[in-house]
Order: C-alpha cells, then structure tokens, then sequence
C-alpha cells in the first residue's frame, strides 16, 4: 500500500492518458490569473468557491490528476480530495511548468 493517500503521476503518463482519451479529470489550483494564462485542456481551475462543485460533479472512482506549478502544493490538495473519498487521486510530478516545457503547444490559454 502506498504511504500517500494519492499517486505521483509524471508528465509522460498524463500525456499517454489523454492521448489515448483516459477518463479522468484535471484540476488546476494555481491561482486564476495563472490559471488564464495558460493551463493543461479541459483543466478546470480549483479555488475554495469552485470545489464544491467539483466535489457533487465528480464521481468518488474517478480520477483525478492535481496540478500546481511546480507538483509541490499539488500533493496536499491531492491529500485533501483523497480524505473526501476520492480513490483515484494523483499529483502530476512537475506541474503546470513541467508540462508546459514539455509540450509548448498543449497549453490552452481559453477557460475550460
């Protein structure tokens, strides 16, 4: 059993996951203008007014990949969902930032 309540997910997973059209949902808690600036497609931004939301829309068997900047506040958000019953949590290792240096030309600048 994994010591955290949620898996590290790397870039070149989600990649392959969203490729191949993987059911899943993508959580963006960097903070709006950020968020509008550029965020991975059909993320929707996370904040304290919009998790609730998420929370009734989403399934508990669902997965649900947590993006921050860098994958380091991801992780205690992605904590936070696992303790809301959520079995299928991940952190995406690297970010917002690592995905886009990775893939420049996956980055959509219009509100998913």
């Amino acid at each position: 059993m994994s010591a955290t309540p949620f898996e590290h997910l790397d870039i070149a997973t989600l990649k392959a996951w969203l490729d191949e059209g993987e059911p899943l949902t993508l959580v963006d808690i960097r903070d709006p203008m950020s968020f509008a600036r550029g965020h991975i497609p059909a993320s929707r931004h996370l904040d304290n007014t919009s998790v609730g939301a998420l929370l009734d829309e989403t399934p508990k068997d669902a997965a649900l990949v947590v993006v921050c900047y860098h994958g380091h506040s991801s992780q205690q958000a992605a904590t936070w969902l696992a303790g809301q019953g959520y079995s299928r949590v991940y952190s995406l290792d690297g970010g917002f930032t690592g995905w886009a240096a990775q893939h420049p030309t996956r980055v959509d600048t219009a509100p998913a």
